[in-house]
């Protein structure tokens, strides 16, 4: 049997990442746990330079290891431990990251079957990734609920990001969408508690 998995969505700024550590910090805390955060995000503006920075702030209390694993999540498997509680922030930052890496001189999102693969890959990797720490919580970023976007790219976009939720709620213990900082939890130990 496997650990617990949360998934946790929300708005930008809706307090999300907060929340989730929080939650593994006083998970960690009661049974002496290693806190693990595996981080997506690459300082690619001066807008995101500063996200990273605040959020390796808002960590500072917590010994945390942060791994910073932008594509291929499967390679953060050798660091996580038994003992673990994991934060992966975030999701929808890997995926903009794996669309756009390049397979054969042209990007993942223009290539049929790439993004299959990658998914099939992400969700074995989720799997492990459960079955050995304590507690697994991944992040991600409500953008569904924006007017659909004349752009292919963003509409194919929006499509993976859709199915990748749906497929990680499925398999998740705990299903939280973030509001004005306050949790709706939509599963609940495995069942769905808003209908």
């Amino acid at each position: 049997m496997g650990g617990k998995l949360t998934f946790i969505s929300g708005g930008v700024r809706s307090g999300k990442s907060a929340f989730a550590e929080n939650l593994l910090v006083e998970g960690a805390s009661a049974v002496q746990g290693r806190l693990v955060y595996i981080a997506s995000g690459r300082a690619v503006d001066e807008e995101m330079k500063q996200r990273i920075e605040k959020h390796k702030l808002d960590r500072a209390d917590a010994a945390w290891l942060t791994i910073e694993q932008p594509v291929e999540l499967e390679e953060v498997l050798p660091f996580i431990q038994p003992d673990d509680f994991v934060l992966w922030d975030c999701l929808t930052t890997w995926l903009a990251n794996e669309l756009y890496t390049e397979q054969d001189g042209t990007y993942c999102i223009h290539v049929k079957g790439c993004m299959e693969e990658k998914a099939a890959r992400l969700m074995e990797t989720v799997a492990t990734i459960q079955k050995k720490a304590v507690h697994f919580t991944i992040v991600s970023n409500e953008v569904l609920d924006e007017p659909v976007s004349n752009y292919e790219e963003t509409r194919r976009y929006c499509k993976w990001i859709g199915k990748l939720h749906q497929m990680l709620v499925g398999i998740s213990d705990d299903a939280i969408e973030m509001d004005h900082g306050l949790p709706l939890y939509w599963k609940k130990e495995g069942r769905v508690t808003v209908q």
